[in-house]
């Protein structure tokens, strides 16, 4: 059997078992700076480099995904948190589960993810890997630098399915 994933829209109340979202809000800690020319949206995410890590950025360039999309593996980095911020402007999705034990696909949340929305997944939580839509996409991605395996894959032993962007919620 194979479960069909419901699509939610990115909120950071609905993300926020897994992460941090990155976005430009009112609900986000905001104020004038540079004689007011600019707004600094701060301190939006939790960025966790983990006992001696360092946190690095990168670019990652994602190849689109088809729908509907077979999800059958999931990943994690146990010892510090990653960041994905949208350079592309385009509308990503992104499945994740609970940080501990290795999820099934009943435990698999999926989100619509707007152009101007990063996330922050939190140590340990489960994700898939970048599922752009359309066309290729780059994110700037901020994580660990350092000692040790800092990235758990699995493969699901039940599958989950993307079916179609039309089921978000409102």
């Amino acid at each position: 059997m194979t479960i069909t994933l419901k699509l939610e829209n990115l909120t950071r109340e609905a993300f926020a078992p897994f992460g941090d979202v990155i976005e430009a809000s009112d609900e986000a800690h905001h104020f004038s700076i540079n004689e007011g020319n600019t707004e600094r949206y701060h301190d939006l995410a939790n960025i966790e480099p983990g006992t001696d890590g360092k946190a690095i950025v990168s670019i990652f360039r994602g190849q689109p995904r088809d729908l509907p999309f077979e999800v059958s593996m999931m990943e994690r980095h146990p010892k510090a948190s990653q960041a994905f911020i949208p350079m592309s402007g385009r509308p990503y999705l992104v499945v994740v589960a609970l940080a501990g034990n290795t999820p099934e696909a009943t435990d698999l949340r999926l989100f619509l993810a707007r152009g101007d929305q990063g996330v922050n997944y939190a140590p340990g939580v489960w994700h898939h890997p970048l599922l752009g839509l359309e066309q290729v996409v780059d994110f700037i991605v901020i994580d660990r630098k350092g000692p040790g395996d800092n990235c758990d894959v699995i493969n699901l032993s039940q599958k989950a399915i993307i079916a179609e962007l039309e089921q978000a919620t409102a």
